[in-house]
């Protein structure tokens, strides 16, 4: 099943993404998220968070449109982009696309990074879209899809990753390591479409810019 979340993301506009929006099986409204859904006349079938973002009518015009509404407490150990992912695997979703998780606070940016490491999320295709770029985790053996001379970062994150093989990219790694504060694999490039990595040990961040070059 492919669902899609909308995050909190104050400049998040979500009328470039209609299509995507639109196929998607579910689509869920992560708090705030849902104010950009109701500027573009989207309607979710989920609305997650505590409500302290949502506009009210907003609110209002999805519950009179059959949206089902999870209410939380302000008070909780979990953001909403989290409540709305976790939701998500309940649901069934093996593919899971992000949209707005970047942007505004660098806390809560990077906060929804961190939460691809997600136990849960392991085993699903779970990606953080932008125009012009995604992000997902590599673990294993993982495939880089993309044309080439797209550029693409590799960058560890919950400390070093180790037993890092490159296919297809201009610099190639061979058995390396990464560190989390050295900057050594970002700005590869695809060479040789598709690309793949291969993590032995630890987690790598994967960042592919659509159409651009290092």
């Amino acid at each position: 099943m492919h669902i899609v979340i909308v995050a909190n993301a104050p400049d998040f506009v979500a009328a470039p993404f209609r299509d995507l929006l639109e196929r998607a099986d579910l689509l869920i409204a992560a708090d705030g998220g849902g104010n950009a859904l109701f500027a573009a006349g989207i309607v979710p079938q989920l609305v997650i968070g505590d409500l302290d973002s949502l506009a009210p009518e907003a609110e209002a015009a999805f519950a009179a449109a059959g949206a089902s509404i999870i209410r939380y407490p302000a008070e909780k150990d979990e953001t909403d982009l989290e409540l709305a992912l976790l939701a998500a695997v309940a649901r069934g979703g093996d593919t899971i696309d992000v949209l707005g998780a970047l942007g505004g606070r660098w806390d809560q940016g990077l906060s929804n990074v961190a939460l691809l490491a997600l136990p849960e999320l392991e085993g699903r295709r779970v990606r953080l879209l932008d125009t012009g770029q995604e992000a997902y985790l590599a673990r294993g053996e993982t495939p880089i899809p993309g044309a080439e001379g797209e550029t693409v970062s590799l960058l560890p994150i919950g400390g070093a990753a180790r037993g890092i093989t490159t296919r297809g990219l201009y610099y190639p790694l061979h058995d390396a390591e990464l560190r989390f504060e050295h900057s050594r694999g970002v700005s590869n490039v695809i060479t040789q479409p598709p690309a793949s990595v291969v993590v032995r040990e630890g987690m790598l961040l994967v960042v592919r810019l659509f159409g651009a070059r290092s």
